[in-house]
């Protein structure tokens, strides 16, 4: 993880300067097709608070007046989301949400089904976290191109496998290597329990492993009140981006909620 001038390195990488220490906005990108490698984890930092243990499941909300297909809040609030998909190296994922509690941040992991029966425990840490946990399809594949079985079952399989874990499916999906859903898988997740489909405004494009400063300078251009960005565990680069994004935000006067929060009034 970049140290304290590191991150000021990476902030004038990304061409804002150490008076825009903050001025490094957030992340994005999820739904590319590439498989989330595992870089080699950071160091682990100091030991992490003591969380509380979550009260209840997470269920899916239907917001009156959102479309199904939901790519962003509202633009009057100062709050967006930050969205995670939930692939890789779990030390990673654990890093990235260490940094985000850090920063009294709270985020919305779209976990792979077969990343959960990998490793379980992550269902836990994220809901003990305070974030959110949600569907991003059993094996992360192009679900637009699935016949409507193999769709569907992607859907509920991830879903299930969430069920199992914490008493809930979950509270989002999001479509697997695409931004937007088709109208049929649209409908699918609805038929699998899911009110809206969750897209993105902001991709960070992290997954292409630029660098922090360039995740930085990709989101910092595009981020505004009420976006949903798009980020992902299991690269290095956004571990490293994560403390001068969150900097940024909290020189904007954003605050980084769950997608759930984001749409509540």
């Amino acid at each position: 993880m970049l140290s304290h001038p590191g991150r000021r390195a990476a902030l004038r990488a990304a061409g804002l300067g150490v008076v825009g220490a903050a001025a490094a906005g957030l992340t994005a990108a999820c739904g590319s097709g590439r498989p989330a490698t595992a870089p080699t984890a950071p160091p682990p930092g100091p030991a992490e608070p003591a969380r509380p243990a979550q009260a209840a499941p997470a269920v899916p909300r239907r917001f009156p007046g959102r479309p199904v297909e939901i790519d962003h809040g509202p633009r009057d609030r100062p709050r967006v989301a930050l969205t995670f998909h939930g692939n890789g190296d779990p030390a990673i994922a654990r890093a990235v949400l260490a940094e985000a509690e850090r920063a009294g941040a709270r985020v919305t992991v779209l976990a792979i089904g077969s990343w959960l029966d990998a490793h379980p425990e992550m269902a836990r840490r994220v809901l003990e976290g305070g974030h959110e946990l949600g569907n991003h399809t059993q094996r992360h594949l192009a679900i637009n191109a699935l016949p409507e079985a193999e769709a569907y079952a992607e859907i509920t399989g991830c879903a299930q496998r969430i069920k199992r874990l914490t008493g809930s499916i979950g509270t989002w999906f999001r479509p697997s290597q695409t931004q937007y859903a088709t109208p049929l898988v649209r409908k699918l997740a609805q038929r699998a329990g899911y009110p809206h489909v969750l897209s993105y405004d902001v991709d960070s494009l992290d997954f292409t492993s630029p660098g922090a400063a360039a995740v930085i300078r990709t989101v910092t251009g595009t981020i505004h009140a009420g976006s949903v960005v798009s980020l992902h565990f299991g690269y290095a680069d956004t571990v490293d981006a994560m403390p001068p994004l969150l900097e940024e935000l909290a020189r904007r006067k954003l605050r980084a909620v769950t997608t759930t929060e984001l749409l509540t009034p």
